[in-house]
Formats: structure tokens, sequence, C-alpha cells
């Protein structure tokens, strides 16, 4: 691991450490489909079905956008609920800082879309890194807007191998996505999607060229120095302690082929560490089931929000 590496990793463990309740941000405001935040960020946003159905928020995952949720939305919105979600700083039609590409910031964002439309008795739903954004939301700003979590394919507890965290995946991992990204950053974003994203690497697998070209497109929409950065934030923050302050009926689903977040380290020990938390395995789903098994999610997620 080169000195680069080092202190990248180190500042991402130092900033993930960071992670500690704060008080609300400033007013963010809402310009058209986006809100500005305090530091002036402009999140894009779309918030479709009814205005007065019940609230479900949407965070997606690296690289991608809002887009990848749309046929949750759609789903949810026909079925008269008020679904909102934002492209994350630096990735899809927001705008792209220099700075502030971690999990902090990612959370207060959130924060700032949610207060900025004063959203209320609101589910959280989170994918990935969009899961890490929902568990630091709650750590940092507490669950006096949330009535419920849904945490899909999440990154929680904590991706990266630590001596406190021996069964998380060595550094060298997220060092050969960097690499990757750095080198050519587009071929890397058409490998990933045809590969283990949504298993088309296993035997059997009919790939998608549809699913392929859509994620290559939200990826290279977002920022190359935002989603670089982005790889720490997924990686390297410990989630831990805002998993330990979830208050608020739970829902883990997660796919048992995921190739890219293995449910041993994410969704089974989340689901432990998460007092009351209902954990559903879709068998031998992959880390996209938004899209590979999304019938059976939207029917999932419908369900819950039922409950």
């Amino acid at each position: 691991m080169n000195i680069v590496t080092r202190t990248i990793a180190a500042g991402a463990l130092a900033l993930a450490a960071a992670g500690t309740p704060q008080d609300a941000p400033a007013a963010a405001r809402v310009e058209g489909d986006h809100v500005v935040t305090a530091d002036g960020v402009s999140l894009y946003f779309k918030d479709w079905g009814p205005k007065d159905g019940p609230v479900v928020t949407f965070s997606h995952g690296w690289p991608l956008s809002s887009d990848s949720w749309e046929s949750q939305m759609l789903f949810l919105a026909d079925h008269g609920y008020r679904v909102v979600a934002h492209d994350r700083r630096g990735h899809g039609r927001s705008s792209q800082p220099w700075d502030g590409n971690d999990m902090d910031h990612y959370a207060d964002d959130l924060a700032a879309v949610i207060e900025a439309l004063d959203l209320r008795d609101v589910t959280l739903v989170g994918f990935s890194t969009g899961g890490g954004e929902v568990t630091r939301y709650i750590g940092r700003h507490g669950t006096s807007r949330v009535k419920k979590v849904v945490l899909v394919s999440a990154v929680t507890p904590f991706m990266l191998r630590t001596d406190d965290n021996p069964d998380g995946l060595p550094i060298e991992v997220f060092d050969r996505i960097r690499a990757g990204q750095l080198a050519n950053r587009a071929q890397l974003y058409r490998d990933i999607p045809s590969g283990p994203f949504y298993g088309f690497n296993r035997p059997g697998a009919q790939p998608s060229q549809g699913l392929i070209d859509s994620w290559w497109a939200q990826g290279m929409q977002g920022g190359h120095k935002n989603t670089y950065d982005s790889i720490a934030a997924f990686s390297a923050t410990d989630l831990r302690p805002d998993l330990a302050k979830i208050d608020v009926p739970t829902l883990v689903i997660h796919g048992d082929d995921d190739q890219i977040v293995p449910i041993e380290i994410s969704g089974r020990l989340t689901a432990r560490l998460v007092r009351g938390a209902k954990l559903i395995e879709y068998a031998g789903g992959p880390h996209g089931i938004t899209d590979t098994h999304k019938d059976r999610l939207n029917r999932d997620l419908l369900d819950f929000l039922r409950e």
C-alpha cells in the first residue's frame, strides 16, 4: 500500500470516526428540482406520487444516481406513496464539489432534502452506499422524522478490515477499484455491471446490455473526483455506532450471492446489530437486486410499508 493510499485510508477512517450527533444543518432551500444545501451544493431530486401520501425516500448506491431506484419509485407511487430521491453530491445531476465527499456530508445532504421539503414520518430506504447514508443520517440527526428504515444490499456495518473488524475486506480490494478508476473510469464502469454487480459473471447468467449501459451512463454522469472519493466513504466508514441508534422498525434485504458487499459481513451482521430488525435473504441474489429481483423487492417493500 503506497503512501497516497495510506493517506486516503487514514483520512477516511478519521472522517468515519467523526460521525457523532450534530446540530441540525443550516436551512436548505428548494430551487426548482434542486435542493441547495447550506454549503452551496445543489442536489437534484425527484418527488413523485401524491403529495399527501406516506413518504418514502430513496438513497442510491455508488456511483449511480436516483435513476437506479426508478422501478421501486414508480411501483410505490402507483400504490399511493410519495417517493423522493436525490442524486448524491457529485453524482448524477447534482453539483460536483471538490470537498465533502464523505458519509457525514452525504447524511447531512439527506437531512437537507428532508427538511427543505418538510418530510415527516419518513421511511428511509438505502441501497449499498445509500444504506450507509441512511444509517449515518440517523447517527447524526436521530429519528424524529423517521418512521421506518430499509437497508438493501447495504455497506453497513463496516466494509474495511481493521484490527477491530477482522472479518472486513482488505484495503487492497478497494485499492484495486481506485486504481481502475484512475486508469480508465469508463472501462471500470463497464466491467463492474458486466460482471459481479448483477451476477452476470455466474455460469448460465444472461447479461442484460440495457442494465449494463444504464449503469455505465449513470456512473459516468458523476464527477470523477466525487466518485473516486466515495470509494473511501463506502469502504472505510464505521457505521456500527450509528446502527446502535436505530430505534424504529427496520428491514434488511440482501442477496446471498452478493459479490460486491458479501452478506456475511453486511446484511446478516447488520440485522443482528439493529434491535428488532427483520432480515430477508434472496437466494442467489447478486448485489444489484433492485433490478434483478425488482418485482420481489417491490412487493417486500410494500408489505413492510403496510405493516
